[in-house]
């Protein structure tokens, strides 16, 4: 499939084009680079959007707002061919936190906006905060090994494929430790700019898992619904952190049942 660059990041097509299809940014979780777990994830979407995953390399360790400008630098350049395409922005988790800071340096750009399980509550949590900190001293051995004790925490185990949880397995071994360590520090330090995303009068679907064991992700969904002047709330009552690899989740139904599916 074709691959944009801008600079380091670039955004992969698990589609072939669709030009006539209105365009979705999907800006995935943690280490944003197993491109196997994004086709799962948006796989329901490409009936009706010409979806773009955004694709941060192992080695960038590119701040937030440097991501969101690479973002809204390879949306201009899709752009370039149809300047009058309708553009919808979807985040998941640490994506969720990046879909925000492109949402305040482009506040009317986007037609929908969707944010799941986002991490913008990551700071708040104590555990978290604190683990992220003592982070740097995990012994190199554990963390290369740390990817199936982490798999419980990301879904329920009952829920989700065996291909699905290979998948999720081999995304989180993908990333170095350096750039686990730099991103977690982005969540840690992670702001909201509550005047700029005030602006947002499209329609904001946000979606949290009440069985997510990472974060508190139905209280954040329910936060930012207060920011945002249209907004709606979605919980997934059986779900985990990681519901998009889920066999019964289907983020296009859950888009279509909400109308945030673009009609023809």
């Amino acid at each position: 499939m074709p691959e944009l660059q801008h600079e380091n990041a670039y955004f992969y097509s698990p589609q072939e084009n669709k030009p006539n299809c209105p365009l979705l940014i999907f800006l995935p979780g943690l280490d944003e680079t197993g491109k196997e777990l994004m086709s799962r994830q948006t796989a329901s979407l490409e009936v009706a959007f010409n979806v773009r995953c955004f694709v941060i390399p192992p080695e960038d360790l590119d701040n937030w707002e440097l991501l969101a400008e690479s973002v809204l630098a390879l949306i201009e350049d899709e752009l370039k061919s149809n300047p009058k395409c309708s553009v919808y922005l979807c985040g998941e988790s640490f994506g969720g936190c990046l879909a925000l800071k492109v949402l305040e340096q482009a506040p009317k750009l986007f037609e929908k906006i969707i944010l799941v399980n986002p991490a913008s509550s990551f700071h708040r949590v104590p555990l978290l905060n604190f683990g992220s900190l003592l982070f740097p001293l995990t012994p190199d051995f554990f963390y290369n090994h740390s990817a199936f004790l982490t798999l419980p925490f990301l879904a329920p185990i009952n829920r989700i494929s065996s291909q699905a949880r290979q998948d999720l397995a081999d995304t989180i071994k993908s990333a170095p430790k350096q750039t686990a360590q730099q991103r977690l520090a982005m969540m840690r330090e992670f702001e909201l700019n509550e005047a700029k995303l005030k602006q947002i009068t499209q329609p904001v679907l946000l979606i949290g898992s009440e069985q997510d064991l990472i974060l508190p992700s139905v209280e954040e969904v329910r936060r930012l619904a207060k920011i945002f002047p249209q907004a709606t709330v979605v919980t997934l009552p059986h779900s985990g952190h990681a519901c998009l690899v889920e066999e019964d989740i289907n983020l296009y139904r859950i888009m279509e049942a909400n109308s945030f599916v673009f009609k023809k």
